[in-house]
């Protein structure tokens, strides 16, 4: 991109407490530099490619992981068809050991397969390793989780969740965009993606500015990060981001996390999707009247809303215990069925 991108804003020595109170508060992407920079893996990753894949195939049980192989004409951009009714890759399963020794037979070839293996959880995979390389800024219920590849592109994505990314072996360049650019990012289909969110159709290496114009809004509010081994980068939640991995061989551990661990209350995206099927086509008029009770009930001070009602009569409306979501559950299932 021609356009030079502001900077996300870098932070040295910081520790959990100092996370939680200056960084997390902010909510704004912060790279965290050197905050794994002691990690055994980090260090072996310094000396070489060869050293980190040997320390790495040294804690690996040996099970089956998924990974992505597309042909060299990808360019590394796992991607659609041109139809978007397939996909430009192919999904295979084998050992990290295995996936670490096709990544260093073709580090060297000028135009490799793109190849990466991604949201591996690694105690299951290599316990050692995540014994002995870990930070404790993530929140609680974060499992880490290991990215192997060359030099592959994950599309702009958000995640419903916090997020710390480490790059332990090569170089990675994040680019952000505010959870608010999403009507500038021409978001992909919803129920046909690479691995669980949406991700916008404009290619950030060679933005179509014509058929996307409004993607130059966006770049005005985008923020860019390249990050060496040790380097981490905190990436908060519904944050829009594409990662790509810059070098022949490359490594990161990622930590996934809810600041309101509350999973009885159900995904906000998929309520998304039922009010995009149940309220996005009806008339101009009847848009309008739930767009102020939406506005009433959700959006604005929703607890105020029913604040003339006893508290033991609100129902639904009240205290959104777990028990009361399941009620509520099963009357939703009971329309859905219909």
């Amino acid at each position: 991109m021609a356009r030079e991108l502001q900077s996300v804003t870098e932070w040295r020595d910081v520790d959990r407490a100092r996370f939680e109170a200056e960084v997390v508060p902010l909510r704004r992407p912060a790279v965290l530099r050197g905050l794994a920079s002691a990690w055994p893996a980090v260090q072996a990753a310094r000396q070489s490619a060869e050293a980190l894949c040997d320390y790495v195939r040294r804690t690996d049980l040996g099970k089956p992981v998924p990974a992505f192989l597309g042909p060299p004409q990808i360019k590394g951009r796992f991607w659609y068809r041109d139809d978007l009714r397939g996909l430009n890759y192919q999904q295979r399963l084998a050992p990290i050991g295995e996936l670490l020794d096709v990544l260093l037979g073709v580090q060297h070839e000028a135009e490799p397969p793109a190849f990466y293996a991604g949201a591996v959880p690694i105690a299951e995979n290599c316990p050692d390793f995540a014994r002995d390389n870990r930070t404790d800024l993530p929140g609680e219920g974060a499992v880490p989780r290991v990215w192997i590849g060359n030099r592959a592109t994950v599309s702009t994505h958000f995640d419903m969740s916090e997020n710390i990314a480490v790059v332990v072996g090569g170089r990675r360049r994040f680019t952000l965009f505010p959870p608010e650019q999403v009507g500038n990012l021409y978001v992909g289909p919803f129920d046909f993606t690479f691995a669980g969110p949406p991700v916008s159709m404009v290619d950030l290496r060679a933005p179509d500015l014509e058929r996307y114009p409004r993607f130059a809004e966006a770049l005005e509010t985008a923020q860019v990060a390249e990050l060496e081994p040790g380097d981490a980068i905190y990436v908060p939640y519904m944050w829009w981001h594409q990662v790509e991995a810059l070098s022949p061989v490359n490594m990161l551990v990622n930590y996934w996390w809810d600041l309101s661990p509350r999973k009885w209350q159900g995904s906000p995206f998929r309520t998304l999707m039922h009010a995009i099927m149940s309220i996005r086509d009806l008339p101009p008029t009847e848009r309008a009247v739930w767009r102020a009770w939406f506005d009433h009930y959700v959006f604005g001070d929703g607890h105020a809303a029913v604040a003339h009602l006893p508290p033991a009569g609100r129902g639904a409306l009240g205290e959104m215990t777990p028990q009361m979501a399941q009620a509520v559950k099963r009357y939703l299932i009971d329309d859905l069925q219909r």
